[in-house]
């Protein structure tokens, strides 16, 4: 698997979150007694399943000294996160108000990014007491997410967080959110595209590619699988490399466009998605011949990755068109 994405032992003691609130280290009444009462509360950190930014995510650490909190970090561009989020969903619903979930838009909240280390997407984590602990990079099986659950209540319960939430703070909104998923079965995925997502969750990236290139030769309308090829050809490229060497090999060279491909890749990985582009088309114009195709090639690519329909994408495509012609 990629040295990108953080471990849980490197995110561990990367950073204190407890710093972004002004709290004193002695536990509050509530939290003595077990969770806050948190039925009233119309802080964006209530219920069971909630989004959070770089704003108020002090709420979310505050939260946490009651309750543990797994933090899904997506954007919806990420295919392998639409994958992962009605599972993780699910699963932090089954365990009644004990953990609650909250979910980062990579794309808008790009302190948190970088205070958990998320070099790729979906990144998750938990925050337990304060403090953030790496848990996995990419989208799992509903079994393992549950494991991963579980051994965090094992953690929080070792350090005296053992309160619940209760399902009955969710909205209206989110309660209906929450009968229709467990309503709804997910539909399979076609096969090559099953195929892929395996090799996927084996770290086979080579399979991967391979499968979605089938998926295209058979349908060159496939743009799920355009999509599909698209994200595990960055992962493929990220697989083994260091972040630092990416960044330093890039800033010690401005003049070699491989290098700062590779940077635009680990941008792209972490949702930095103007700064990906911003490198890729500040390139254009001081490249030629091969290099020059190789980077229009990149940025097509990440165009796939993002989606034709978002505004970016658009303007992007406007200011390659600008260099090349």
């Amino acid at each position: 698997m990629t040295n990108v994405p953080p471990t849980p032992a490197g995110l561990r003691g990367a950073v204190d979150l407890s710093a972004l609130v002004q709290r004193a280290a002695t536990p509050s009444a509530a939290t003595q007694h077990g969770a806050a009462d948190h039925s009233h509360d119309e802080s964006p950190a209530s219920g069971l399943v909630f989004d959070t930014t770089d704003a108020d995510f002090t709420e979310v650490v505050e939260l946490s000294m009651s309750v543990p909190v797994i933090v899904d970090i997506w954007a919806e561009w990420c295919g392998p996160c639409k994958q992962l989020s009605p599972i993780i969903e699910r699963v932090v619903r089954s365990f009644g108000g004990r953990v609650v979930l909250a979910k980062v838009d990579a794309d808008t909240n790009p302190q948190l990014v970088q205070a958990f280390q998320a070099q790729s997407i979906p990144t998750v984590a938990a925050v337990i007491g304060g403090r953030p602990l790496g848990l996995f990079v990419g989208a799992l099986p509903e079994a393992q997410v549950r494991d991963v659950i579980e051994q965090v209540l094992e953690v929080a319960a070792q350090n005296g967080i053992t309160g619940t939430v209760s399902p009955s703070d969710e909205s209206e909104v989110g309660a209906e959110a929450q009968a229709d998923a467990e309503e709804r079965e997910p539909e399979p995925l076609p096969p090559h595209h099953q195929a892929a997502f395996e090799a996927i969750e084996r770290g086979d990236y080579a399979a991967a590619i391979d499968e979605y290139k089938t998926a295209i030769a058979q349908d060159p309308h496939d743009q799920m699988a355009v999509a599909g090829l698209a994200q595990v050809s960055l992962l493929h490229r990220l697989d083994g490399q260091s972040a630092e060497a990416i960044r330093t090999a890039a800033a010690a060279n401005a003049a070699d466009f491989e290098a700062q491909l590779a940077v635009a890749d680990l941008d792209m990985s972490g949702g930095h998605v103007d700064d990906a582009f911003d490198r890729l088309l500040e390139l254009v114009p001081t490249v030629f011949g091969d290099a020059r195709e190789a980077v229009r090639l990149r940025l097509v690519e990440f165009f796939e990755l993002v989606g034709a329909d978002d505004p970016r994408v658009s303007s992007a495509r406007r200011r390659l068109a600008a260099a090349l012609y």
